[in-house]
């Protein structure tokens, strides 16, 4: 049995008077977290449900649990699959490649050895750039393409991203990541929790990951993902001029409207150049809208798979999709 949903939508808080733990918390109850050694690596995710698959793929120091809210909405329609990516939660965390390319290969590889060949590939944040980087890779692999508050759609990003990818940073992300100013982030986060302010959510999530950074392999991985997209200009990493490839994938964007991380306006632009896509903005959200709105969340979700057929698509038609850019770009 999965936990009653006013469990879960409640979401993890430390107790009174303790220090937040870097480790995650306890699962869903009755789903366990499954270990698979991939390469020599420990990888570990989470298994629901029955159905056409969707493997969701969280953010940067995020973990399986930020879907746990929408977990169970969607299990009762699909086999889900939440991965932790290597360099977070409970998976390893190896010196190692933490590029995009990297991770979208991880991705394909445990749903290979889980015999899973193909799916809805759902990413948020540095998730999504992951997803198109799967999209791109391995199109043999994807269904549907689910961008929820991407990376990798232009520039702009929080001037914290920018910082943790300069020289230096590993020395004052200890600080940051102490536990007193976590403990501090989440009161803020619960207090605008409490007075209507729908991104208190967001900053109990991002507080989660901080915490999580006050283990130094962690805060490794960390360092290295960000200079692997970001510079301190901005995002560095791009899919914009291969949005163009997405006209034979079903497609749909979700956006907060009041994310301070990633702006809405990048997916606006990105939908106008997704042949076919549809956008979905959660205007009262922000960076998390399927944490501060799990219900809405899974529903579009859902509606979008019903409305949409899998993608099929054939090595000639992936030259014809090819050379059309090609022929346009110049």
């Amino acid at each position: 049995m999965i936990a009653p949903m006013n469990a879960i939508l409640s979401g993890p808080s430390a107790k009174n008077g303790d220090s937040p733990d870097p480790v995650p918390s306890p699962p869903l109850d009755g789903v366990p977290v499954s270990e698979i050694r991939l390469h020599g690596h420990r990888v570990t995710y989470r298994r629901v449900g029955e159905g056409p698959v969707l493997v969701l793929i969280h953010g940067v120091t995020s973990n399986m649990q930020t879907w746990d809210a929408v977990l169970p909405l969607l299990a009762e329609r699909f086999t889900v699959i939440t991965p932790d990516l290597l360099g977070h939660g409970l998976s390893a965390k190896p010196r190692g490649d933490y590029s995009l390319g990297a991770f979208a290969s991880g991705i394909r590889d445990l749903l290979g050895a889980l015999g899973l060949f193909r799916a809805t590939v759902v990413g948020h944040s540095l998730g999504g750039g992951i997803a198109m980087q799967m999209a791109y890779q391995f199109p043999e692999h994807c269904e549907r393409l689910v961008l929820v508050c991407s990376g990798g759609l232009g520039e702009e990003v929080s001037v914290a991203l920018r910082a943790a990818s300069l020289p230096g940073s590993e020395l004052v992300i200890p600080m940051i990541a102490h536990n007193s100013v976590i403990a501090a982030g989440r009161t803020v986060g619960r207090l605008l929790d409490g007075i209507g302010l729908g991104i208190g959510a967001d900053k109990a999530e991002v507080a989660r990951g901080y915490a999580s950074l006050s283990d130094p392999e962690a805060r490794h991985a960390f360092v290295q993902t960000m200079r692997a997209v970001i510079d301190h200009r901005g995002q560095r990493v791009s899919a914009r001029d291969r949005l163009y490839l997405t006209e034979t994938l079903p497609s749909l964007l979700l956006w907060g409207g009041r994310d301070p991380i990633i702006p809405a306006r990048h997916g606006e632009r990105a939908h106008e150049e997704m042949p076919g896509s549809r956008l979905e903005v959660f205007e009262a959200a922000g960076h998390f809208p399927h944490v501060t709105e799990p219900g809405r969340f899974a529903r579009t979700l859902i509606e979008f798979i019903d409305r949409t057929e899998p993608a099929e698509l054939s090595n000639e038609r992936m030259r014809e999709v090819l050379l059309a850019g090609a022929t346009e770009s110049h």
